[in-house]
């Protein structure tokens, strides 16, 4: 495991399983995942509040989680490169956060 697979699995597990915003954070992960999408359309698909999910989308790019393309109201996330790399972590993280 190299000292960046380390460390994402390190941060995810805290921005997941050990924080209270992780299962919402493990929604827009799997989301952005599937579909990169700005704020409004996360909020809208996740039907939650579009403030929160602000919230969240900027705890995730100041993790390096996910990153961005354009600016303003159409700024549209998408998973980082590391973290396309490592999705099976998240996958791990997420399920054994589910099954307890």
């Amino acid at each position: 495991m190299s000292a960046n697979t380390r460390g994402l699995k390190y941060i995810l597990g805290w921005l997941i399983a050990g924080t209270r915003g992780g299962a919402t954070r493990a929604k827009i992960i799997e989301t952005l995942k599937e579909t990169p999408q700005n704020a409004n359309q996360l909020a809208t698909h996740l039907e939650m509040d579009y403030r929160t999910i602000r919230h969240h989308l900027k705890v995730l790019e100041k993790n390096r989680v996910i990153t961005t393309v354009g600016e303003g109201y159409g700024i549209t996330y998408f998973l980082s490169p590391v973290m396309e790399e490592n999705y099976g972590l998240f996958e791990e993280i997420v399920n054994r956060m589910w099954k307890k």
